[in-house]
C-alpha cells in the first residue's frame, strides 16, 4: 500500500484494520512501523500540524541531531509505507466504539474501522499574549533547554516568568550562559532562598511585565519591553506556554484523566494504555514532558503491547470457529 489521497476512490473503510494510529509525529509513525513489521493492518491519520513545525531543528537524537524535525516525518512516512501501512492526511473528527470495533471519523465524512486505537495526537502551546511573541516563536523564542540551548550558548538569553514552572526553567538555561534575566511579576513570589540562588549565579530579576517582545527589520528578535518603560536587550527568550494536549478523542471515549505537573491528561500506563480496553496513548498524549526521542520510544513500546494484545485475541478469536 501506499500514501492515499483524501479521495473517496481510497479502500480504507473496505474492513477494519487492526490498528488506527491517530497522529503521524515521531510517536505515531514509529508505533506504525513497529506494527507493519509485525504484518498488521496499519493505518495513521496525519492532520500534517505537528507542534515543533515552527522549528528549524531538533536536538537530543542520536544520529539526526540537527535534523529539522519536517524531514525526520518525510522520511518516518517513507519508512512506514515502505512495509505496507497507509498513511491519510486528514483530521479525525470523532471516535466511537470499543475493543475489536472502534470507529474514527474523519473531516471528510469518511468512517475507518479498526480492532485497536493508538491515539497520538500531541499537545499543543499556548503562548502568552504578548505583542511581538508569535512571531519570534520557533526562532528567537523558544521553550526547551536542552533543545535550543546549545545554540544560545554565552548569548544574552531572558525567561518570561509564566507559571511556578518557570523558576526550573530559569535555573537550567544559567547552565548555557552566565547572561541570564528573569522576567516579570511572578518573580516577586520567589522565596528567598531560591532568590539568594539565582543571584549567587548572577541571574538577574526583573519584576516588570513585558509588554513587546522586540525585533530588528530583519525579524530577528532584540530583546523586550517592559511596563516601566524600560527595554531589556536579549539574543534568546525563553518561555513556558501552556501545555494543552490534543485529547478530543480521548475525551469522546471517557479516558480517566489525572492531574499531573502540566495540567491534566490521559491516565496511561507504562506502556501508554489507558483506563479504555484496546486505546493507548504515546509521546506528548501520553506525557508532556516528552522529547521527540522519548515520543518515539514511547510509540514502539505501545506498538509492541497492542501487537501482543492482537495476537492474544487472534487466539481467541480461533479458538471459537
Amino acid at each position: 500500500m501506499t500514501e492515499t489521497d483524501t479521495t473517496p476512490r481510497s479502500p480504507l473503510t473496505d474492513q477494519p484494520w487492526d490498528v488506527i494510529v491517530v497522529g503521524g509525529g515521531a510517536a505515531g509513525l514509529n508505533a506504525a512501523l513497529v506494527l507493519a513489521r509485525a504484518r498488521r493492518r496499519v493505518v495513521v491519520i496525519d492532520a500534517g500540524a505537528p507542534r515543533n513545525r515552527f522549528a528549524a531543528h531538533m536536538h537530543g537524537f542520536l544520529t539526526r541531531d540537527g535534523m529539522s524535525p519536517l524531514e525526520l516525518l518525510e522520511l518516518g512516512r517513507a519508512e512506514v509505507r515502505g512495509y505496507g501501512a497507509e498513511i491519510v492526511h486528514a483530521t479525525a473528527v470523532s471516535a466511537g466504539g470499543e475493543a475489536g470495533a472502534f470507529t474514527i471519523t474523519l473531516d471528510d465524512g469518511r468512517v475507518l474501522a479498526g480492532r485497536r486505537l493508538l491515539v497520538a495526537t500531541g499537545l499543543r502551546d499556548e503562548l502568552p499574549d504578548i505583542p511581538g511573541l508569535r512571531e519570534q516563536w520557533g526562532r528567537g523564542a523558544v521553550a526547551c533547554p536542552y533543545c535550543d540551548g546549545w545554540e544560545v550558548r554565552d548569548r544574552r538569553i531572558g525567561v518570561i516568568a509564566t507559571s511556578p514552572m518557570s523558576t526550573h526553567q530559569a535555573g537550567l538555561v544559567r547552565q548555557w550562559t552566565d547572561d541570564v534575566t528573569f522576567i516579570g511579576p511572578l518573580t516577586a513570589d520567589l522565596d528567598p532562598e531560591t532568590r539568594r540562588g539565582f543571584e549567587a549565579r548572577g541571574t538577574r530579576i526583573l519584576t516588570p511585565a513585558i509588554t513587546e517582545v522586540l525585533s530588528d527589520a530583519a525579524g530577528v528578535l532584540t530583546g523586550v519591553a517592559l511596563d516601566d518603560g524600560s527595554t531589556v536587550d536579549l539574543d534568546a527568550l525563553f518561555v513556558g506556554p501552556r501545555l494543552v494536549p490534543n485529547d478530543e478523542l480521548l475525551r469522546q471515549l471517557g479516558a480517566e484523566r489525572v492531574e499531573g505537573p502540566m495540567g491534566e491528561w490521559t491516565a496511561s500506563d507504562p506502556t501508554g494504555l489507558t483506563s479504555v480496553p484496546g486505546v493507548w496513548v504515546a509521546g506528548n498524549t501520553a506525557a508532556a514532558h516528552m522529547l521527540v526521542i522519548v515520543a518515539a520510544a514511547s510509540g514502539l513500546t505501545a506498538a509492541t503491547v497492542i501487537n501482543a494484545d492482537l495476537v492474544g485475541d487472534d487466539t481467541r478469536q480461533a479458538l471459537t470457529r
